[in-house]
């Protein structure tokens, strides 16, 4: 066993030193909506912007490695408070609640490097992985409350152009709750969004 143990650290300690880190800026569109833990309020799409530093650190020959993030995150739905009386005889109408987050994505990746030269030119990838989201600031609706930060699961697919240039769809899927209404203590929501990115890695 200790034998085995010893293997893996030395194969992991290899693997590492000849990985291959880039890093470089990143800014895309979101377009976003908030689903409701119950079917009493119901949201609409917004479009929202992010922006930030992303990182690569790809094992050479196999296609493996991790990405990570910092990123700026401005996102929002439309919520119909409005429609119903417990709201609206406080005066509320229908409201875009919008969020900006400090979000650090942490993923899986896997790249297709070995298409007989190809790959200089275009090489596909995807990705998994969590999205740690800490609330900055919020929109001004004292009818809803936000938690300090949150958790997604991000999914995505790309391709790199000419080794550097990298674009990708992912779509975030909230684990946690994003927002929950003051009065109805168990009335809240999850966001989700699809997110398309540009990336420029040196």
């Amino acid at each position: 066993m200790k034998k085995l143990f010893f293997c893996l650290i030395a194969v992991l300690t290899a693997l590492s030193a000849s990985a291959e880190f880039r890093w470089g800026p990143t800014a895309g569109l979101n377009i976003n909506n908030y689903y409701w833990k119950q079917p009493l309020l119901k949201s609409d799409y917004r479009c929202g912007v992010n922006a930030g530093i992303l990182g690569e650190l790809m094992i050479p020959g196999i296609g493996f490695g991790v990405d990570m993030g910092l990123m700026y995150n401005m996102h929002s739905g439309s919520v119909d408070l409005g429609s119903h009386p417990v709201w609206s005889n406080d005066g509320y109408t229908d409201t875009d609640i919008t969020l900006h987050t400090v979000q650090i994505p942490v993923h899986l990746r896997f790249k297709w490097t070995r298409m007989n030269g190809v790959e200089q030119y275009i090489a596909p990838f995807a990705y998994v992985g969590p999205a740690f989201c800490f609330t900055a600031a919020q929109s001004k609706c004292a009818a809803i409350e936000h938690p300090a930060g949150n958790v997604g699961l991000q999914f995505g697919l790309g391709a790199e152009i000419i080794e550097h240039i990298q674009f990708s769809v992912c779509y975030q899927w909230g684990v946690s709750y994003e927002l929950r209404t003051v009065k109805l203590d168990n009335l809240s929501a999850r966001g989700s969004s699809w997110n398309i990115n540009i990336a420029y890695l040196f």
